[in-house]
């Protein structure tokens, strides 16, 4: 299947599709793309949230439901380009001088799609900014980060994303930035830019801060689903991208994955691929092997928007279903040299998709010492894999792109957001909400809530050493003993706890000190 329009290629004759069964999943497609049609139209696709699902009109506002949404997309994306030139053009400046860095904040899909697209299109040293990210919560991680950035603080523009504004991770690190910056004698707010809802706990705090700018997130896009929104598009735009070229590959193959018919709509291929190969269960997993370097991150980025998407307990009619497609992958030929001969001569439990971008650079090539270049010898481990792979009785999709531009990327993250939506209609699944991330989330709290009770107690016993157990007895944890205990063991590990271990009798205790 070949679309000149999207520089696109996809190959499915490794995945050995039968036409009966192409026939069978027939009835299953056409009322997935029924669905497809009232989602864009604005149906409630998440009743969980009673929310729609909207970012296709993200980069095409016409087919949103209603001209406030319309405005609103046309309005942010508007925003986005004004304050990326105004940044540019040194108008917008940090207490130091023009910006030259950038520090996004985030977590989740609030970074894993701005940081694939700033691996795959940015250049290093050419960057109109050069990003930096900090997409955990690990203290140790930010300090790395924060430390390389220190004599460029006042020239760093700082990006917080998160929709709620409530968001753990991303509260941390503002948190833990803010006292760097402090730290220099310098006032984040003339530093720092928000994405968020409006209203929003962050919306709030930034506006009352004074902040850079403040740019609208909605409830109807998913964080998994924002890199065409201005999670994406700001970073991506001060860094130097060319957003608009992004924005017009995810259009153009939203366009062509609108078709109704199988064969010509790539998304589809994929989704009947996705299904063949699991049996509609996730019952193999999908290998994610890019043959790019610019394209080391897409796998993770793939994590996130499969796996979040399709990996759920009930159906949409409440049965226990405990669907799923896991991901994994790095890049060709990395991994060739990791975890390819378990593929090959192992568990056949998984199906390959191979990705390679035709074009391999744009400089003038150096030839090898056989006369080729290393991009030919890149295409033959690509193809070559692929074959070996196909040779075993193991799936394997192969996909094309002719270059990797803003546009194509933009492409290949429409088609695969447009290929989850359809799955998830196949299996019967809800592909838009998360119930999974917020239990995780529930469960957090509750084990700092736990600790706070944990310290509380010690602290009022300070230097009296107490079993785990009687601490647990004493807030009345009991239940929860094996909880405190392990709450006991990692504070003796960070000094500024001051919880110490004492290896006294068998179990050992702990004190406040």
């Amino acid at each position: 299947m070949s679309f000149p329009a999207l520089g696109l290629t996809l190959d499915l004759r490794g995945m050995r599709i039968p036409a009966s069964y192409r026939e069978r999943m027939a009835p299953a497609f056409r009322k997935a793309f029924e669905e497809m049609r009232a989602l864009e139209a604005g149906a409630i696709a998440n009743p969980d949230e009673n929310r729609m699902v909207g970012h296709y009109w993200l980069r095409n506002p016409d087919l949103a439901p209603t001209e406030e949404i319309r405005r609103d997309i046309r309005e942010t994306l508007a925003a986005v380009r004004s304050f990326a030139a105004a940044v540019h053009q040194g108008k917008v400046a940090g207490q130091d001088g023009p910006f030259r860095h950038l520090l996004l904040i985030g977590i989740g899909g609030s970074a894993l799609g701005p940081q694939m697209v700033a691996h795959a299109l940015g250049e290093p040293g050419r960057d109109r900014l050069r990003p930096w990210f900090l997409d955990n919560t690990d203290p140790d991680g930010m300090d790395r980060v924060l430390r390389q950035l220190a004599p460029e603080l006042g020239r760093t523009l700082c990006v917080v994303i998160s929709k709620s504004g409530g968001t753990r991770e991303t509260a941390n690190g503002m948190r833990r930035t803010q006292v760097a910056y402090a730290h220099r004698g310098l006032a984040f707010n003339r530093h720092a830019v928000a994405i968020t809802q409006r209203g929003s706990r962050l919306d709030r705090e930034a506006e009352a801060g004074g902040w850079l700018a403040r740019f609208a997130m909605w409830d109807w896009v998913g964080g998994r689903t924002s890199e065409t929104s201005a999670v994406g598009l700001l970073p991506a735009a001060v860094q130097g991208i060319n957003i608009d070229e992004l924005l017009l590959g995810a259009r153009l193959c939203d366009v062509i994955t609108r078709s109704d018919n199988v064969s010509e709509n790539p998304a589809a291929a994929l989704a009947l691929a996705w299904h063949f190969a699991g049996d509609g269960r996730g019952a193999k997993d999908m290998v994610v092997l890019p043959y790019k370097d610019r394209l080391e991150l897409l796998a993770r980025y793939l994590q996130q928007l499969v796996m979040e998407s399709l990996g759920k307990e009930h159906d949409r009619d409440g049965r226990v279903v405990h669907q799923g497609l896991t991901v994994f992958g790095n890049k060709g030929t990395t991994d060739q040299h990791s975890y390819v001969q378990q593929l090959r001569d192992g568990l056949p439990n998984f199906f390959a998709t191979f990705i390679e971008v035709l074009r391999h650079q744009d400089n003038a090539p150096v030839l090898m010492e056989t006369g080729v270049t290393a991009g030919d010898y890149l295409h033959s481990f690509c193809s070559g894999t692929a074959r070996a792979l196909e040779e075993k009785g193991r799936g394997v999709i192969r996909i094309y792109v002719e270059s990797l531009s803003s546009f194509t990327l933009g492409c290949l993250i429409a088609l695969y957001e447009r290929a989850v939506g359809l799955y998830a209609s196949l299996i019967n699944i809800n592909a838009y909400h998360q119930p999974g991330v917020e239990a995780g989330k529930k469960a957090s709290e509750s084990i700092i809530a736990l600790e706070k009770r944990v310290l509380e107690h010690l602290r009022s016993r300070r230097g009296w050493p107490l079993t785990p157990a009687e601490v647990a007895q004493a807030i009345d944890a009991a239940d929860r003993a094996a909880e405190v205990r392990e709450l006991c063991w990692v504070l003796s590990h960070n000094p500024a706890s001051g919880v110490q271990y004492l290896p006294l009798q068998q179990e050992g205790r702990f004190r406040a000190y």
